[in-house]
């Protein structure tokens, strides 16, 4: 068995140590990623100095160009190991992450249960049945108290509708003379017409006239009338 194994073996047989929360492995892993992130900084750092080292050295001074290199291969063998550790510590941190979460919501779920249960075994199934009963009764009581509020109520139904009709017609009788007294005949003009040319024409006879005058007033009054009934209509 390797080192490591026997190491690894040893500490999970240990019964003094107790197992840490998941809030400190997550801490304990931040801290393991952020001190390697500086390493790994470090070590980029250091193989940009030793690849410009080569470079000023050269063929003048290859030995010194070699060990630069060298050095410069070591660090990039580092900063290699450096990014497959942090790979492994990132998944075993968002693993234990979504550990912790779902423990938690785990827990949570248990208390809702238990909630739901205590809820539950305070109802009565038969207080319910009754309850939802009454509520239906009520309900149809409210929809018949709102039909009878919403039916016509017969008023007015005593008077005598010969008498309503009689005051009715008095009415408009009363509105017709009114308007009847309002109507405006048409005024004559003032101004006199003018003279016709002297013709010589026979005169007519007495009864010509008489029959010619009535003419024109059964037309006058027929116009009259006329008037009267376009505004009454």
């Amino acid at each position: 068995m390797s080192k490591l194994g026997k190491f690894f073996k040893g500490g999970g047989s240990s019964k003094s140590s107790a197992a840490p929360s998941p809030q400190e492995a997550l801490a304990r892993l931040r801290e393991t990623e952020e001190m390697l992130s500086k390493k790994q900084e470090y070590l980029e750092n250091r193989i940009q100095r030793e690849l410009a080292l080569a470079k000023k050295h050269g063929t003048p001074n290859k030995r010194a160009a070699l060990q630069a290199l060298k050095r410069k291969k070591r660090f990039e063998k580092q900063l290699t190991q450096i990014d497959g550790t942090l790979s492994t510590i990132e998944f075993q941190r968002e693993a234990l992450e979504n550990s912790h979460t779902n423990t938690e919501v785990l827990k949570n779920m248990g208390f809702a249960a238990k909630a739901m249960r205590t809820v539950h075994e305070s109802m009565d199934l038969n207080k319910i049945d009754d309850l939802m009963q009454e509520i239906t009764e009520q309900q149809d009581i409210a929809q018949e108290i709102s039909e009878a509020f919403s039916q016509r109520i017969g008023l007015g139904n005593d008077f005598d509708e010969d008498e309503l009709m009689a005051e009715l017609e008095e009415l408009e009788q009363e509105e017709l003379n009114k308007k009847m007294t309002n109507i405006r005949l048409p005024n004559v003009p003032s101004s006199s017409l003018p003279a016709q040319p002297e013709r010589r024409l026979r005169r007519p006879s007495p009864a010509h006239r008489s029959r010619a005058a009535s003419s024109r007033r059964a037309e006058e009054e027929d116009d009259d009338f006329k008037q009267l009934a376009a505004w009454a209509t």
